[in-house]
């Protein structure tokens, strides 16, 4: 990486929400529902465990027979999510979630959480790099 290169630090989602792994589906749908967002951190006693997403809650819902009032995060979440350092470059982490398809990458120093890169923080950054020129 070269030292111009930026880093996700710079374009990352802040101290993003998190739910607990003990969590319920019901309670994750309406954090993101009120949050107008896509993608939660997964948490298990401060430790990062996987990523819930809009799609997870989705096929949550459409299993048959589910009460989302007693099914738990942990059992839809994505396990080992993307995890990148915040002075990742910009440039790995966008090639790296474009080739494997990835909604998000969680930023964390020392295995704490401190932000979350999704698509729209993607769309947001290219919006901003095209109007310094770059």
């Amino acid at each position: 990486m070269s030292k111009s290169e930026p880093h996700i630090e710079k374009f990352m989602t802040r101290e993003p929400r998190t739910i607990e792994d003990r969590s319920t589906i019901a309670e994750a749908q309406a954090l993101m529902k009120k949050l107008g967002i896509r993608h939660l951190p997964v948490m298990s006693s401060g430790k990062i465990i996987g990523v819930l997403s809009d799609r997870d809650i989705r096929t949550a819902r459409a299993m048959p027979g589910a009460d989302l009032d007693k099914t738990l995060v942990r059992y839809f979440c994505h396990e080992n999510p993307y995890v990148v350092e915040p002075d990742d470059s910009l440039h790995d982490v966008a090639g790296e979630m474009a080739l494997r398809h990835y909604g998000c990458a969680i930023i964390a120093r020392n295995g704490k959480l401190v932000g979350i890169f999704t698509t729209v923080d993607a769309c947001r950054t290219i919006a901003i790099l095209l109007e310094q020129g770059l």
